[in-house]
Order: structure tokens, then C-alpha cells, then sequence
């Protein structure tokens, strides 16, 4: 398996605002009374974690991430809040013994796992019968124009050497794909669609830097990271705008 890409929770934090509002909008969509058990599956530095926590007044939030960097920025925004626990776990070895949870919200996380079929069993094994998953994450087209400036960047000298046969670690799936995976994995019912979100980044250098470029990054020395990131971004129009297409999952168990 992969190794998890180590992320930078505090720059992610300063600048992840977009995918805030794109997680907040996300959590309106699952009901909740306010006593429920729900793995906030990818918390990441704990933006939407914060208002999930805060519909759970009575209830119980387990955020998971791969990243420990993520984990300790989300400790550092939540503090030591009641029914909050944090947890550096790959989502494909997530277990939580002989709890089940309520429900699963994720927001941008999932399509950083390749295996969708392995993902979604170990997501219905973690739920009870009945319980929630409502996510969302990259879809079929999302960042098409960053990743193709990426790619026409790569095959260049000095980058091409490190990019040779490298396909990326990331799955940007389809509606119809998912939901039959998702109920291959046991689940009762899913719904799924794609959605246009486009985003125009404060400071798109750092942006790109820090969430959409990472994985590539981490294939280079430290002296080439940033002017790959420049040659990218020269290739964006301003103002730099990119075309964010997001994968929207609501499933029962």
C-alpha cells in the first residue's frame, strides 16, 4: 500500500477556507438529533469538525486522518473538547472494536484512496445498520486543468526524471461507479452526483502548493518544488480559477 502523503496542517489551515465552505455544505446535509456517535472520516486540520461538534451536544465526533500534522493542527484548533476524539489512522484501516458509529461524514478526502471497493467496505463495517454516510470528495473532471498543467510541466526538464510512469494517487470517480461500489460494499441505499465548484484562491501559489500539488511535490527534490509550482500556476489565466468538481455521496447502511 502507499505510503499516506504527509500533509502541512498549519499552512493547510491558513488557506483550506474553500474547502471549508465546500465541507459546511456538506455537513447540512446529514440529519442529526444531537446524540449520535459520527467519524468525521479526513478531519484535517478541524474547520468542519468544529461545526460538526457543535450539532452534537450530546453526542460523539471521532475524527480520523492519515496525517499526523493534520491531527496535531486540529488539536491545536479544538482543544480538549468533550465528545471529541482525534485519531492518525488510514481510512482503510479504520476500526473502531465493538462500536459502530451513527454515521460518516467526509469532505475532500476520499478520492485520495485509490481502492474505492476496499474504502467503502471498511466505511459500511464501521456504521450500524441504518446509519448515515454523507460525503463528498473529487469527482470525474475535478482540477482537469491544473492536473493537465501539472503534466505538461512534468514532462519537462529538470521535472520529467521524476514524474516518468507516475499516473498520481488520487481517484476521481463517477456517480454511477460509486453508487454500484457502495452497494456492492452493503450498503442499502446510495445516491450520488457531481457538482461544479469552482474555487479563486486568495494565494494561489500557496494553494497549489499545499493542496493540489502536494503528491507531485513530494516526487521532487526540495529545489525544484517551488519553481514546478510557478511553472504551473503561469499557466492558469488570471485571476486563477480552478474548476473544482466534486463527487457527492448520501448512503444508508
Amino acid at each position: 500500500m502507499p505510503t499516506a502523503r504527509e500533509w502541512d496542517g498549519q499552512t493547510y489551515d491558513r488557506v483550506s477556507a474553500p474547502m471549508e465552505a465546500m465541507g459546511l455544505a456538506v455537513l447540512e446535509r446529514l440529519p442529526l438529533n444531537g446524540d449520535e456517535t459520527v467519524v468525521d472520516a479526513g478531519c484535517g486540520s478541524g474547520r468542519v469538525t468544529a461545526a460538526l461538534l457543535a450539532r452534537l451536544p450530546r453526542g460523539r465526533v471521532i475524527g480520523v486522518d492519515g496525517s499526523a500534522s493534520m491531527i496535531a493542527a486540529a488539536r491545536e484548533r479544538l482543544g480538549d473538547r468533550p465528545g471529541l476524539e482525534l485519531r492518525v489512522s488510514d481510512l482503510l484501516e479504520l476500526d473502531l472494536g465493538s462500536e459502530q458509529a451513527d454515521a460518516i461524514l467526509s469532505t475532500a478526502t476520499l478520492h485520495w484512496i485509490a481502492d474505492h471497493a476496499a474504502l467503502f467496505a471498511r466505511l459500511r463495517a464501521t456504521l450500524r445498520d441504518g446509519g448515515l454516510l454523507v460525503a463528498q470528495c473529487g469527482g470525474a473532471g475535478n482540477i482537469a486543468a491544473t492536473h493537465a498543467a501539472a503534466r505538461a510541466v512534468g514532462a519537462t526538464e529538470p521535472f520529467a526524471p521524476y514524474f516518468e510512469g507516475w499516473a498520481g494517487p488520487w481517484r476521481f470517480a463517477g456517480p454511477g461507479e460509486t453508487e454500484t461500489l457502495l452497494r456492492a460494499a452493503g450498503f442499502a441505499q446510495a445516491r450520488c452526483w457531481l457538482e461544479e465548484r469552482p474555487v479563486t484562491p486568495e494565494a494561489p501559489f500557496t494553494y497549489l502548493r499545499e493542496i493540489n500539488l502536494g503528491a507531485h511535490l513530494e516526487r521532487l527534490p526540495p529545489e525544484l518544488r517551488e519553481p514546478f509550482v510557478a511553472a504551473v500556476l503561469e499557466l492558469h489565466p488570471e485571476p486563477v480559477t480552478l474548476d473544482y468538481v466534486r463527487l457527492n455521496i448520501d448512503a444508508v447502511a
